[in-house]
């Protein structure tokens, strides 16, 4: 129960496991969607503007990240992203 609370509580005690999502997670989604459409989406992109977006939304959860999981996902996206690009 003590790794749960230090990961899942933010400074106020709170228990915070869902938030909404931010407008770069939306942007991501919208790239994924589109891709998946049946219309002639521009692929190449698609999957760049969706990276950035996921770049983006890390960067945002590494500095201000409400709890110590997000932070920590924050870096784990952040990493996998820049894996891929490079």
């Amino acid at each position: 129960m003590a790794l749960t609370d230090t990961l899942f509580r933010d400074t106020s005690g709170r228990l915070v496991l869902f938030q909404a999502p931010n407008a770069a997670i939306w942007v991501f989604i919208g790239a994924t969607l589109l891709r998946l459409s049946p219309y002639d989406a521009r692929d190449a992109e698609l999957r760049w503007i969706g990276s950035g977006a996921l770049i983006v939304w890390a960067l945002d959860e590494l500095v201000r990240g409400a709890t110590p999981f997000r932070r920590l996902l924050g870096v784990v996206v952040l990493a996998w992203q820049l894996v891929r690009l490079f």
